[in-house]
């Protein structure tokens, strides 16, 4: 680039960086032409300071980097500014610094993994910087830019952008390499300033990346460890709570990062004092980290130990379980990966302790949550441990300040404690020789200062309730000795308080409320009350019981939802007399009235209750409907989970309704099958041809999810055989429709692997009605490929029919009473009319259409006429209109009576429909030329295609009535309001 001649060269160069220095100096970043035109000169310097000569370069580096200084890039918003700012403050300082290599640095000798695996190999010398001492060059001063140089670049080490940090981190260990090593370790020393807990996250990334550099170019020296080891040790578990997050994950990642590259620098030697604390710290990263990427980097750093250290306990073994793709899925992670690395001695404790001290307060519920379970799975391994450690550190926890220590150690205690039982139990031992009276007394106190200190109210308390039900539940299960206590009453309390507030609790955390505390009810009632109902007291029992059954008449939702459950819940003994009453109460539950109408929750949760109630009583034919399910209650409950499958209730929310059809098609299946297995007798007939019917409808209807949930249920009793359910209709012909070895295989939610099975049972007679009313609302629907498979397949039905007229007619019949029977029921009628304009433009009916004045015809036209009458709903009329025009292909006087339909639409009150009507008419013109004489067609063509049928009514009356005189048509007469009745 430059002429070669020195004298020429060197006033090129004083040319080029006077320009560049003037513009830098003149320049603004805060201006976008400023900013664009220092980028560019930052740029230019930097490759020249890259690749000059450095004796060229060297007379110019003061006055670039005095003008630097003087521009206070640091304090531009622009990052690329500030990344070139610091790139080319390490370029200026490998400038003022001799281009050599520091022979103090550390260099490992071996490099090969093979020799590394080889624990009797022979051990390759290392080169120490004592050794080498001997080579050091002689001293030279080192210029006082250098501390400038060296701050900057310290500064950018906390930069708020990564790609600064890291471009400064690479500074840091480039220029460190040219220092004396006394200078060097002083540049450790400021880099190790920056893991304060005063920093903040970006300071502790920057920190360590610089520490990650240094060590892999041999600078951070084996006597710096024990000051770095502690120190990245705190990072590899640096979590810093900000609002309702975190951060922290990025610092975590470049600990890995640290460790990673200090496998590569060390001799295991070395490394050996701290093997077993890096090995606990970055296992504990690839397994229980929040962030996938973070687990990743240390299973990483840790295969890089095992590799080039070979040092770290049992680090083959760990590998195999918890490489760089196991450690992808976090529940994987805390439940079985720590349960098998907790199984080597030396990661047991460490595992257990970071659980306790680092992740039951995490501020992610999940992670708390999944934390308190590992340490139930890591409960059989320690169990000395945790029986005199961790269990006393968590008692007072459970009932400390800190909400989220709080949550996390209520339910640790649960956990661990459930735990405990599971062990004594497989021992045949007594669950108090692991919980002390100490221990027992400090779970049963739990609930007793939460409730002292009113930690059950406000936002607080949506946490603590599932919490302590969560406890209530595990303590119940591992049968503590608390029997006629007085805290079971205050359980029973917090239950009930519980579920009669669910209305008051947010929508993000009703739902787990609900279960915590219906899934604790359950177990107190087990192991607490059957022992004292069994001798004298029921009073209790009884007092429980129609507490709960009045509460399913609430006038809040969410109140029937969690008692209508919790009755669901009750063991045998608890609803023995009591059968009657509990279903009567469900049964209300699940019917609509006006005034819950959109209580579709309560009535899902109603059925399954009823389900559970069920299968908890038994079966009994002969017996009494207060104790267990009999031929008096079955019929009862057929019919109601068959009325709840025609809820099709609908708000702001869509379709909920399908939740309810959703629980009633499960809960009939799990009745069905009890019956089946115990009392098949009680199976009426009719009562399973109309569940099958039912099931067969919902398995055509639109939408994908109940769709399938209704096939998968259609098939589980179809091809139930422990033993067979009985009456079902057509069981051969629906066995050869649907193979049991096929079954398990179709796709229900697949529109096109589900139609064309459904609507093969259009062939047979009991379940023809209720299968074309679901696939009529799938083929009028609006889901493209629904509406593509649905149609296709009825129209592959229809094609085997036409031309029989006996079949058609069945349809026909068929098809009209399924019109009448949904008049006025728009979530039918109006995918309905859509179904017969498709059919009607498919010829489907054209045995029908020779006949004159055909009944079919004349009766669509009239149920047509009946379901638009005075109808305000534009998507239904524009659908009729498409149904009168292709019935104009029936012959005889009906063709009157459609066009007069037609011409009444023309006139339509809305012009959106009096325009539809032309354009519809205009394209059936075209399509039948029969029904309009040739010498006339063009004149009504062309009124048709002209009037503005979007003007006034008066002006539109004149152009439909000019129509009806060409088409020679009665023309429609005004009707007055005073003569209606």
């Amino acid at each position: 680039m430059f002429i070669t001649r020195p004298d020429v060269k060197q006033k090129r160069m004083a040319d080029f960086l006077d320009w560049t220095l003037s513009t830098l100096s003149k320049s603004s970043f805060q201006t976008m032409e400023g900013t664009i035109a220092i980028d560019g000169m930052l740029q230019a310097l930097a490759q020249l300071f890259k690749h000059g000569k450095r004796e060229d370069c060297l007379p110019y580096a003061s006055t670039v980097l005095a003008c630097l200084d003087n521009c206070k890039l640091s304090e531009s918003n622009h990052t690329i500014l500030r990344k070139l700012g610091v790139k080319l403050v390490q370029r200026l300082g490998l400038t003022f610094l001799k281009t050599k290599v520091a022979h103090w640095r550390y260099q490992r000798g071996s490099r090969s993994l093979a020799a590394n695996l080889q624990v009797t190999g022979p051990s390759q010398i290392s080169s120490t910087p004592e050794d080498l001492a001997g080579d050091e060059d002689e001293d030279y001063d080192i210029p006082e830019e250098i501390e400038n140089v060296v701050e900057q670049l310290l500064v950018g080490l906390k930069d708020k952008d990564t790609i600064v940090r890291w471009s400064a981190a690479k500074g840091i260990g480039r220029l460190t390499g040219r220092l004396p090593k006394e200078l060097a370790d002083d540049v450790v020393g400021s880099v190790l300033d920056c893991f304060s807990f005063q920093e903040t996250e970006n300071a502790w990334h920057g920190g360590c990346l610089a520490l990650a550099e240094l060590g892999r170019r041999g600078l951070l020296l084996p006597s710096r460890l024990e000051n770095v080891v502690p120190v990245i040790l705190k990072a590899l578990t640096y979590d810093e709570k900000r609002g309702a997050c975190s951060v922290g994950s990025n610092v975590r990642d470049a600990a890995c990062y640290v460790c990673w590259a200090f496998a590569r620098a060390y001799e295991p030697e070395e490394l050996k004092p701290f093997v077993n604390e890096i090995a606990s710290a970055l296992i504990i990263a690839a397994v229980f980290d929040r962030d996938v990427n973070c687990r990743r980097a240390a299973s990483a750093a840790f295969q890089e130990n095992v590799g080039r250290q070979g040092t770290f306990p049992h680090g083959i073994d760990i590998l195999t379980v918890a490489d760089y793709f196991a450690v992808g899925n976090r529940v994987n992670c805390y439940l079985n990966i720590s349960v098998y690395v907790a199984g080597f001695p030396e990661y047991t404790r460490p595992l257990i302790d970071h659980l306790v001290n680092k992740k039951i307060n995490h501020w992610d519920g999940v992670i708390r949550e999944l934390a308190t379970k590992a340490l139930s799975k890591l409960t059989p391994g320690a169990t000395e441990y945790m029986t005199s450690h961790v269990l006393p550190r968590l008692l007072p926890a459970a009932v400390g300040k800190d909400l989220h220590t709080r949550h996390g150690a209520i339910l640790a205690c649960a956990e661990v404690a459930h735990a405990l039982y599971s062990l004594a139990a497989h021992h045949n031992r007594p669950v108090t020789d692991y919980l002390n009276d100490e221990s027992l007394n400090g779970l049963k106190q739990i609930h007793e200062e939460l409730f002292k200190r009113q930690l059950y109210r406000g936002l607080g308390g949506e946490l603590m309730r599932p919490a302590v039900c969560s406890l209530i539940e595990k303590l119940s299960l591992s049968k503590l000795p608390f029997h006629g206590h007085s805290i079971i009453e205050g359980w029973q309390w917090l239950i009930n308080d519980s579920l009669k507030k669910l209305h008051l609790i947010s929508s993000t955390s009703r739902e787990k409320i609900k279960e915590a505390a219906v899934s604790a009810l359950a177990a107190l009632c087990e192991e607490y009350y059957q022992t004292r109902l069994g001798e004298t007291d029921l009073r209790g029992r009884d007092e429980l019981v129609s507490q709960y059954i009045s509460e399913l008449q609430s006038t809040e939702e969410m109140v029937r939802c969690g008692f209508s459950l919790a009755l669901g819940s009750f063991p045998n003994f608890m609803l023995k007399g009591k059968l009657k009453q509990v279903l009567d109460g469900l049964l209300k539950v699940t019917s609509i009235s006006s005034r819950d109408l959109s209580f579709a929750e309560a009535r899902r949760d109603g059925l399954k209750a009823i389900a559970k109630v069920c299968k908890t009583v038994g079966v009994k034919a002969g017996g009494s409907p207060s104790d267990a399910l009999c031929k008096d209650n079955v019929p009862q409950l057929y019919n109601t989970f068959i009325n709840c499958m025609h809820d099709y209730t609908t708000d702001s929310r869509g379709d909920f309704g399908a939740w309810v059809r959703e629980a009633a098609m499960t809960s009939l299946m799990e009745i069905t099958l009890l019956l089946v297995q115990n009392q098949p007798e009680l199976i009426d007939p009719d009562m399973c041809k109309r569940m099958m019917c039912c099931l067969a409808q919902q398995s055509g209807e639109k939408i994908d999810r109940f769709r399938a949930h209704a096939g998968s249920v259609f098939l589980h009793i179809l091809h139930y055989n422990s033993p067979p359910v009985p009456h079902i209709p057509h069981r051969e012909e629906l066995e050869k429709i649907f193979p049991r070895e096929e079954a398990a295989h179709l796709n229900w939610n697949a529109a096109s692997q589900a139609f064309p099975r459904i609507t093969q049972l259009l062939r047979l007679p009991a379940f023809q009605y209720h299968v074309l009313l679901g696939i009529s609302v799938s083929v009028g629907g609006l889901t493209e490929s629904t509406v593509r498979y649905s149609s296709q397949s009825l129209f592959d039905y229809l094609r085997t029919i036409q031309t029989d007229e006996q079949p058609l007619k069945e349809f026909c019949d068929l098809l009209l009473q399924l019109f009448k029977d949904n008049l006025h029921n728009d979530r039918v009628s109006i995918p309905l009319l859509k179904m017969l304009d498709q059919m009607l433009a498919n010829g489907c009916f054209e045995m029908f259409t020779e006949e004159e004045n055909h009944p079919f015809a004349l009766e669509l036209l009239s149920l047509c006429k009946e379901e638009i009458k005075k109808s305000k709903d534009i998507p239904k009329l524009r659908s009729s209109i498409a149904v009168f025009c292709g019935m104009i292909q029936f012959r005889g006087d009906i063709r009157k009576k459609i066009l007069f339909q037609l011409f009444v639409l023309l006139c339509h009150p809305f012009p959106i429909v009096r325009k539809t009507t032309a354009s519809q008419v205009y394209e059936m013109l075209l399509t039948y030329d029969d029904i309009v004489d040739a010498e006339i067609l063009d004149e009504v063509m062309a009124v048709l295609s002209d009037a503005a049928w979007d003007a006034e009514l008066p002006v539109v009356r004149l152009q439909r009535n000019h129509l009806c005189d060409l088409m020679k048509v009665p023309k429609p007469m005004l009707v007055s309001k005073s003569n209606q009745p």
